[in-house]
Order: C-alpha cells, then structure tokens, then sequence
C-alpha cells in the first residue's frame, strides 16, 4: 500500500517547522509543503537544505494570506487591495461569479513556486491551502504555472469513500461538504492527465483535519487501506508544537497539532513510505504503455 506522508504548512511558526523535522527524522513523514510567503520561509529552507531527503512541495496560496506578488498586480485575488480574501466561502463565492482571473493565479502560483527554487529547492509537487484546487477554475491555471516551473506532481486532493467511512466524529456539515466535492474527482483526473503531471489515486486524512480522537481516526485510516500496490495514496496532516507564533495565526489547528505529531509518531515509523519521486518514476512508466 504505498502511502505518501505530507505535512502542509511548513514555514508558518517555528513549532510547526521543528515538529515537521522530527516527524521526518524519525520516518513519520516523506515530505511537507512549503508556504512562499511564511513567516518562517527561511527557518523552513534552512531545515530543508539540512535534512535532503525530506522532499518540499509548494503550499500555494490563494486565500487567508499574503501574495508573493505585488498585490496590484493581481487585484482579483487581492480585492482588499494588501492581501487575499479571508474566508474561503467568499473566495469559492467570487470564483464562481468569475471575479478572479484565470491569469492571476498562473502568476501568482509561479511566483510562489519560484521563491522555494530561487533558494536552492527542488520543488517535488503542488498543492493549495485549504484545497481550493479541487475546482477547475483554479486547477487548470494551477497545471500552468506546475508545467512553466516544470513540476512533476500535484496533490489529487479528494478523499475517497472508503477513507470517508474510516473517520469518526467529524461535524455533519464538514463531512456532507467533502463528500460533495468528490463529484469534481473525474473531472480533476482527466484535466491531470492531460498535463501529464504525476498524481496519487486520493488524498486520506482531509475530513479528519483537526480530529479530536486524531491517534484512533489515524489508526483506522491506515488499517483501511486498500492492500493494491498499484494505488498510491497521500496522507495529509498539520502537526506542530504550538508557540506564542501560532497565537498569532488565525487558524483552527492549534491544540490538534501536537496530538497530531504525536500519533504520526507512534503509527507512521512501522510503514515504509513511499515518496513522491516514485510517483513520478511510476507515472512516467505508465505513458510508455
């Protein structure tokens, strides 16, 4: 059952940076993905440059944020006219009303991109903050600045069923919100494929973000894994020690993350996990057939 382990905002605190580098050194996590504009970017950097074998994607933001661009370069993201729009609701709003150009986010996404390998990283793959990808209006400009940066992968960011019956005691609202959004995975794989980007069969691990049983939900996700060699699954997680640092965010994952860090490192050291060059490798092995 190969299974990727990423850790998502890398570069937000200093806790979240050191409990991403134990969780690694210890065989919990294969990679993280790195926010452009974090606080802690370089902190993040240094630690990746010190520890090679943690592969680094790029957290890309569209939303709750700051840009990497000037904001009056991309108006359409940055209405405000400093940062990105707060709450998702009223980007997915604004999205579907057609007030966010296409244009601005290939540039702004590159631009992100571009910061993490200007500092010397090989940017294994892509994914968003809070998913906003699993919409084709920002996919498709997403696979534009992957393909200009020559990225080889991109988070598949939908969870499937069998994940979705494994998690306990997620709210009503959140669970019927996920499982809505699946109606967007066919559409998602066709778009994928035709970039010929590398993407994983699924993503485990998003409705049981910030999970209070987050050890037995973890142990049950894993024990329901399909046992097919040719399936290759992301575990996303956000583990972290909080700090006066992520007092200062605004975010509903504080106490979550170290109950996090400490489940990924009870359970995650027993498996070998895969990696998202493998994807890539199997990726490439399947456009020859």
């Amino acid at each position: 059952m190969p299974l990727i382990a990423n850790a998502d905002d890398f570069g937000l605190t200093p806790g979240v940076n050191r409990s991403i580098v134990e969780l690694h050194r210890a065989g919990a996590l294969s990679s993280a993905t790195l926010m452009a504009t974090g606080a802690f970017f370089d902190d993040a950097v240094s630690i990746a440059h010190a520890n090679p074998q943690l592969e680094v994607g790029c957290h890309i933001l569209l939303v709750d944020g700051t840009p990497a661009l000037p904001p009056e370069q991309i108006p359409t993201l940055c209405p405000n006219g400093a940062s990105f729009r707060p709450a998702l609701t009223a980007f997915i709003r604004d999205l579907f009303a057609f007030r966010i150009r296409a244009s601005e986010i290939t540039a702004e996404a590159t631009a992100q991109i571009r910061r993490l390998q200007d500092a010397g990283l090989r940017v294994s793959h892509i994914d968003t903050h809070k998913h906003t990808h699993l919409f084709s209006g920002i996919l498709r400009p997403l696979l534009n600045a992957a393909l200009a940066c020559g990225i080889p992968a991109i988070r598949n960011p939908f969870e499937p069923a069998w994940a979705l019956r494994a998690t306990k005691g997620s709210s009503r609202l959140r669970r019927l919100a996920v499982v809505a959004l699946r109606s967007q995975h066919r559409a998602f794989q066709r778009t994928v494929r035709a970039s010929g980007l590398a993407t994983t069969s699924g993503t485990i691990g998003v409705l049981a973000t910030g999970a209070s049983n987050i050890e037995g939900t973890l142990r049950n996700l894993l024990a329901a894994i399909p046992n097919d060699p040719s399936q290759t699954w992301e575990l996303v997680c956000h583990p972290g020690y909080p700090d006066s640092h992520l007092d200062q965010v605004r975010t509903r994952l504080r106490a979550s993350r170290t109950q996090e860090h400490a489940a990924l490192l009870k359970l995650l050291p027993a498996i070998s996990l895969a990696s998202w060059r493998d994807l890539e490798s199997s990726a490439a092995v399947n456009q020859l057939h």
